[in-house]
């Protein structure tokens, strides 16, 4: 979950991602970036509702 946080942010040193790739399998890369998505789209729905639903929005 690190790398695929790091990757959200776009902020990485060559040197860990070349330890990253080493070391992580591409199906735990596939399903932790899937899972941190769908956090992140549903973080982003629940902002909008909240702010939608208190009026700030007008």
């Amino acid at each position: 979950m690190k790398a695929v946080a790091w990757s959200f942010l776009g902020i990485r040193k060559a040197s860990g991602q070349a330890e990253d790739i080493a070391r992580i399998k591409p199906a735990h890369l596939i399903v932790a970036g899937l899972l941190g998505g769908a956090v992140f789209v549903t973080v982003l729905v629940l902002l909008v509702r909240w702010v939608v639903a208190s009026g700030v929005a007008h």
